[in-house]
């Protein structure tokens, strides 16, 4: 039975990953950041939580990462866990170099002297691409051989782990590989994230517990996945023969504006009744376009995209109106539990006047 490390498996993409793994017959460990408010409702979400080994670990600490490799002993590790909100990289850029980029420094070192012969994932970001067409190119898709022009803190500290990956790999052979994933959503993201936020919103909108969704830039264009697919693609990274780095997106950018829009859709309302503009949700700099070429991956690892736009938003939508239909009926909120609570008693004023 192969074993796997996952690190921010209370995230969106390590909840999916855990439990993509554990059908897969996978011993599956997970790190976490110790809370005085638990944070494993995804893990429940799934009906996974108590399937997998937690180990509570910092990523600021070289001596818990050394100790969930020993007790762990993996075959192959996924460095998922990192402060991955773009927006809060700009308020506190030294802790998102720390946290998101020096840590890929502390576990290759760590793997490198305790365990190199495991398999290394390295979760990238398109954000590292930055602003690196002219206008007229914006909406070609990126792929692996254009030029990074990092436009925020969180996309800088992403590239510094990007090339740590690749040193790693051609310095010690380490079979370590680098996933440049664009955006996925899925109804796990968190709430602080434009797709899940608009999610939630249009629900709580369509059940009369809110009046407006306040957005930032709505021109911005993104390339948005469904991320249980994208879980897949870092699976397949590491069981080929030879370490690589790949692009995994859906080549087809939409923005902001058409997330509103197709949301407002799902539940048969018009976006323009309810969006407003709000400066405190703009960014200091702000990328026009990002969309992805995963021609390397349906090559080599034989992966393509499935869940287009229009599905992916219906998905989300749907799964927020259903979780505030049982809010309404009386039933707890098992999930996004440091969020909802507040939520909930937003609502619940609404409800009364």
């Amino acid at each position: 039975m192969k074993k796997a490390l996952i690190t921010g498996i209370t995230g969106q993409d390590g909840a999916y990953l855990a439990n993509f793994l554990l059908d897969k017959e996978y011993e599956v460990y997970g790190t976490y950041r110790r809370l005085s408010t638990p944070n494993f409702w995804r893990l429940e979400y799934l009906g996974i939580f108590g399937k997998v080994t937690l180990i509570p670990s910092d990523l600021v600490d070289t001596g818990s990462i050394i100790e969930a490799l020993e007790v762990s002993e993996p075959d192959e590790i996924y460095h998922l866990a990192a402060q991955s909100f773009v927006q809060a990289s700009f308020e506190t850029p030294v802790a998102t170099g720390d946290v998101t980029g020096l840590s890929v420094a502390r576990i290759l070192e760590a793997i490198r002297q305790n365990c190199p012969e495991a398999k290394f994932y390295f979760a990238s970001t398109s954000e590292m691409f930055g602003d690196s067409r002219r206008a007229e190119f914006q909406d070609k898709p990126l792929n692996e051989a254009d030029a990074f022009r990092p436009m925020s803190p969180y996309a800088a500290a992403k590239l510094y782990g990007y090339w740590l990956t690749r040193i790693y790999r051609e310095g010690y052979s380490l079979f370590s590989v680098n996933g440049v994933l664009f955006n996925h959503e899925s109804p796990l993201r968190g709430l602080e994230f434009v797709t899940r936020k608009i999610a939630n919103e249009v629900a709580k909108i369509s059940l009369d517990l809110s009046k407006e969704l306040q957005l930032g830039n709505l021109d911005a264009k993104r390339d948005w996945g469904y991320a249980p697919e994208y879980i897949e693609a870092m699976w397949l990274m590491l069981q080929e023969d030879k370490p690589d780095d790949y692009v995994i997106a859906t080549a087809e950018p939409h923005s902001v504006k058409e997330f509103a829009e197709r949301a407002f859709d799902v539940v048969n309302l018009n976006w323009e009744d309810y969006v407003k503009i709000d400066k405190r949700f703009l960014r200091p700099l702000d990328i026009p376009c990002l969309s992805g070429d995963y021609s390397k991956a349906k090559e080599q690892l034989g992966w393509k995209p499935k869940v287009k736009f229009n599905e992916l938003v219906e998905i989300m939508v749907k799964e927020e109106v259903n979780r505030w239909k049982r809010w309404l009926k009386g039933e707890r909120f098992p999930w996004d539990a440091p969020n909802y609570p507040n939520e909930a008693k937003i609502c619940t004023r609404a409800l009364r006047m």
